[in-house]
């Protein structure tokens, strides 16, 4: 008897016939062969993204909020359901293991996380659940995927497929549609602060549903051409940017911390350097004049003033992110960077509280 093709087969076979190609052992699109078309898609029109790699978890039970609340830099406990935000995970000394996404329901929240983060974000949070606590943790990375339209025509792809204009999310909020009869949470996200929005439903509904969006004329993003935007857009990642060597106000995610809420780990170091104004290095963008690894220094003269996290070669040429010390300056700075020459620039994701 035959072995029938697995949803995640079906969509690969899919999208090699757009024209992906994957890197060896991976199930991430790498690139269709447009990178710059899907690129201007996403900033002028619509692009689609497999994000089906980065994790999902629910955490369930009467006290999820509670928990997430008390594990978490934002404001959990009143995050009505429908709603959605940025929150981020730290350690007790306030240095990050992750950014994630938060969406509220009436008896659970679904994260979305980095990708190869919810397996070690679960056991951090396992470890955290008391004998009292009512808190049940399941990981949905591989019962569901995730696809997100990016762009200023997202809306018109959602309603091609035929989700009504008042089914379709305000920023911050999503919502339960039914697409073909397939459950679908639509989240108002694209992940990089454009307009888009993300698409959670079963991995058995993975083929048809890339198929919709495709076919209704959104353009497929590779995974490289989404690292560009990524670095473009300057939103951190874990292992990059986000690692226990930076805080999350040093990575620009003071829109991601409540310093009203009570206390939750990691609490007291963030607002000791909110309230003696003690960050004292910042994420930034850079172009540079040539390539350099990720972990080389920053230098200005002879003196170190950061580390490159990130690097992407792009049309316009070398783009990356970095630590930079507050001292030494943000935007307009010129720096050294390896053999490469820099010009540090603003990154449209970061938020700075001073």
């Amino acid at each position: 008897m035959g072995v029938s093709p697995s949803p995640q087969t079906d969509l690969t076979t899919l999208q090699k016939q757009q024209g992906a190609t994957f890197a060896p052992g991976s199930p991430v699109p790498l690139s269709f062969g447009n990178d710059e078309a899907a690129r201007s898609a996403a900033l002028t029109g619509v692009a689609l993204v497999d994000r089906s790699h980065w994790g999902r978890i629910r955490v369930g039970d009467r006290d999820c909020r509670r928990f997430l609340h008390n594990q978490t830099t934002n404001q959990i406990e009143q995050l009505p359901p429908g709603r959605c935000c940025d929150t981020v995970f730290v350690t007790s000394t306030g240095r990050t293991l992750d950014l994630a996404t938060a969406y509220s329901d009436a008896d659970s929240i679904t994260l979305m996380v980095s990708p190869g983060q919810a397996e070690p974000l679960l056991a951090w949070m396992d470890r955290y659940i008391f004998f009292a606590d009512k808190v049940t943790l399941q990981d949905e990375t591989a019962t569901t995927i995730a696809f997100t339209l990016m762009g200023p025509a997202s809306g018109e792809v959602l309603a091609h497929v035929g989700i009504a204009p008042e089914a379709i999310p305000a920023p911050q909020h999503h919502t339960p549609v039914s697409l073909q009869a397939v459950p679908v949470r639509l989240g108002a996200d694209s992940g990089l602060g454009l307009p888009g929005y993300t698409l959670i439903a079963p991995v058995t509904a993975a083929a048809g549903l890339w198929c919709q969006l495709s076919e209704a004329g959104a353009i497929p993003l590779g995974e490289r051409g989404w690292e560009h935007l990524r670095v473009e857009r300057g939103r951190p990642l874990a292992g990059a940017e986000l690692t226990a060597d930076y805080n999350p106000l040093e990575a620009g995610l003071w829109g991601a911390v409540s310093f009203d809420k009570g206390c939750y780990i990691g609490q007291e170091t963030i607002a000791r350097l909110n309230t003696y104004q003690g960050v004292k290095q910042q994420l930034w963008g850079l172009t540079l004049s040539a390539a350099a690894d990720p972990g080389t220094p920053i230098t200005q003269g002879d003196t170190k003033v950061g580390v490159l996290t990130s690097v992407v070669a792009t049309p316009d040429g070398w783009r990356g992110l970095g630590y930079i010390r507050t001292k030494a300056g943000g935007a307009g700075l010129t720096v050294t960077v390896g053999a490469a020459t820099a010009q540090v620039v603003d990154i449209p994701l970061a938020s700075r509280g001073y």
